[in-house]
Order: C-alpha cells, then sequence, then structure tokens
C-alpha cells in the first residue's frame, strides 16, 4: 500500500510533541474534527484514514493487524516522526497497541479510547457472526444496531444530525476494505493478550461505562497487562462517547500529553472521567 493512497493530514507547529491519530472501524479521520483543534495547539498532530475508509483508496492486499500498524509506521517516516503519542479508538487503540509490539521505539506513550480486549467466548463467537454478516452484506448490514450500541437512546434522539453522519460515513466504505477493518477487528485481539514481552510504557486506557464491545472489564484487563497505565471510565456514554461527551476525552487527553511530555509516566490507578 503506497501513502498516495492514504489520505491524511498534519496539524499543529513543526516543532511540537508528535501525536498520531487512529479511528475506528466504519469512521474517518473525521472522528476527531472537535478534539484537533486543542490537540494540535502544542502537539504536531498526524490523522489519516485507513484503507477504503473516508477519503483513502481501498485496500490493495487484504489487511491485517500487522499491515495496519506498518502503515501507521509509513505514515510517521513520511511526516517525519520518529515516535509519537499514539492515540487510538477502537480498531485504532488495536493497531497502536500492536505498533509498540512490533515497533516500541516509534511508540511514545499510548492513548487507548474505547478498544476491545480479550473476549468471553459467547462474546467473541458473537461478535464473529458480526463480522461475517459485513462480508456478506457490506456495511449497511449491521449498522442500524451499530449505531444502537454506540449512542445513548437520548443522544440518537436530541443529536440526530451526528448519528445520521455517522452513518453516512460507515455506509461510505468501500465493501471489501470495511469487511477486512470488521474481520481484523473481530480477529486481532487474540495477537493483543498479554504480549510478551509485556508492554511497559506510558499508557492511558479510556473506555465508557456502557460500552459493551469495548467493555471497563476489558480495559482493566488491559491496565493489568500494561505496567504504566492509568485507566479512566467515562459515566453513561456507550461506544462513540468520544463524540456524546468530547470535553471529557479532550480534558484527558490534554492532561495526559502534559505527562508525557513533562516525563511523568502516569502512576498506575483506576479512576473515572467526569
Amino acid at each position: 500500500m503506497t501513502l498516495t493512497e492514504t489520505a491524511y493530514d498534519i496539524a499543529g507547529p513543526e516543532d511540537g510533541p508528535p501525536v498520531v491519530l487512529i479511528h475506528g472501524l466504519g469512521l474517518s479521520r473525521a472522528i476527531w474534527a472537535g478534539l484537533l483543534p486543542a490537540l494540535s495547539a502544542e502537539h504536531r498532530v498526524l490523522s489519516y484514514d485507513f484503507p477504503g475508509h473516508g477519503q483513502s483508496g481501498p485496500a490493495t492486499r487484504k489487511m491485517s493487524l500487522e499491515l495496519y500498524a506498518e502503515q501507521v509506521r509509513g505514515l510517521m517516516d513520511a511526516a517525519g516522526m520518529e515516535s509519537a503519542t499514539v492515540i487510538g479508538f477502537s480498531l485504532g487503540g488495536m493497531i497502536n497497541r500492536k505498533l509498540a509490539m512490533m515497533a516500541p521505539g516509534r511508540v511514545r506513550a499510548l492513548a487507548i479510547l474505547n478498544s476491545p480486549h480479550e473476549r468471553s467466548p459467547e462474546a467473541q463467537a458473537r461478535v464473529e457472526a458480526q463480522a461475517d454478516q459485513s462480508a456478506q452484506g457490506g456495511p449497511g448490514a449491521t449498522i442500524d444496531a451499530a449505531l444502537e450500541r454506540w449512542f445513548t437512546e437520548g443522544f440518537r434522539e436530541e443529536h440526530e444530525d451526528v448519528v445520521e453522519a455517522v452513518r453516512a460515513q460507515v455506509l461510505s466504505c468501500d465493501p471489501a476494505s470495511y469487511a477486512d477493518a470488521r474481520s481484523v477487528l473481530a480477529h486481532g485481539v487474540k495477537e493483543l493478550i498479554a504480549p510478551e514481552p509485556p508492554l511497559a510504557l506510558p499508557t492511558l486506557i479510556a473506555t465508557s461505562e456502557n460500552d459493551t464491545g469495548s467493555t471497563p472489564g476489558m480495559a482493566r484487563v488491559m491496565q493489568d497487562e500494561i505496567a504504566g497505565s492509568v485507566l479512566e471510565i467515562v459515566p453513561e456514554v456507550k461506544h462513540l462517547g468520544l463524540l456524546e461527551r468530547p470535553e471529557v476525552f479532550e480534558r484527558m487527553l490534554l492532561a495526559f500529553l502534559d505527562r508525557v511530555e513533562a516525563g511523568e509516566a502516569p502512576a498506575a490507578r483506576r479512576g473515572a472521567g467526569g
């Protein structure tokens, strides 16, 4: 996959500490629009679209978690980023962990947002079945159920414009690229469980209280596996709390970036965002 097929943006001062933003399944770099002004005020921020998502061309080969991580490494090379704090949402939080496992020298710190980890056998079977549905029926096959999992009922009623924009984004994905990404989301967590050697770097783990696919329980297991990690649970919201309560995510990310730049590895604890 060449960089000319990948849509990406770089924002912020050229000498700012590097940050990479990785979106989730069916979305695009547009998900960061509300946070980008604050994140790029002092940091050099790279954001991009997965193959077949947003403005990027379709995947030219079958994707894997390793290939997604390699894509990030290639984009960092193009942007002149030797290392960066890598922030990933959902599938993006799997990709940044894989990158840290493959190329630890390229990842200064991790922020893992609403990202899945080891599932129960029943949940794993359900997610794999959903991936099969997407492979057969395209992005639209499971979109209504997905939006119910991603947003609270009140937000769906009060912010129909936001929900419909997310629906349109998912439906605009290249079907084969979307199916690949969904398969990696389903199966790729198996590559991230209790890695050897263990990850040990400044890490923020955050998820939402009512995220059924990236649960607080999964986040706690991740925290136990990553030395030097800090955990935040955002109350009330579901998977796309990033869009429902952007001010909470902005505050926790800026605080984390400040600590990383100050050389203060977060003390492991369990907390709550609010």
